[in-house]
């Protein structure tokens, strides 16, 4: 697969330039930047957050963990991991882990880490565990939108 159908469609809807870079399967976002030899600060990975407000992704360097206290700080709200059910609910056109971090294909609100924000270019999840898609920064700001933004992550 390397991409989903509707990650293509909403990528192409953008007219948004990309290139999918096929590697070995691997179960980790940081695996996945060793399988495809990228630095791991290159690649982002998501994580599905909720409370009873619902949903949100937080997108961060495949290098750094989630600083849940800060986000919670940023948004007020008392936010907590997803389960994997959930996880395989919402996005059903995709394998648990390589969630694709554009939350708007997804109608799932977005926070971007601001690290994210400063690259030249990056990598994304596909969809799958055997590919990334790589965006340019200006294409990464335009996918965005409006999200918001802040220090979300920390090094591991």
């Amino acid at each position: 697969m390397a991409i989903t159908a509707r990650l293509k469609w909403y990528l192409n809807s953008r007219d948004v330039d990309y290139e999918v870079v096929e590697h070995l399967h691997s179960s980790t976002s940081v695996g996945s930047a060793r399988a495809a030899h990228l630095p791991t600060g290159r690649v982002a990975k998501c994580v599905l957050l909720e409370d009873e407000r619902g949903y949100l992704l937080a997108l961060l360097p495949a290098s750094c963990r989630l600083n849940l206290g800060a986000i919670e700080k940023q948004l007020h709200r008392q936010l907590e991991l997803s389960s994997e059910e959930e996880l395989e609910e919402m996005f059903p056109d995709c394998e648990v882990g390589a969630v694709p971090p554009i939350g708007e294909a997804y109608n799932i609100p977005m926070l971007v880490d601001d690290s994210l924000l400063r690259l030249p270019d990056l990598y994304l999840e596909g969809g799958d565990h055997e590919g990334l898609v790589h965006v340019s920064g200006e294409a990464f700001h335009l996918l965005m939108g409006d999200s918001a933004h802040g220090r979300i992550s920390r090094p591991h």
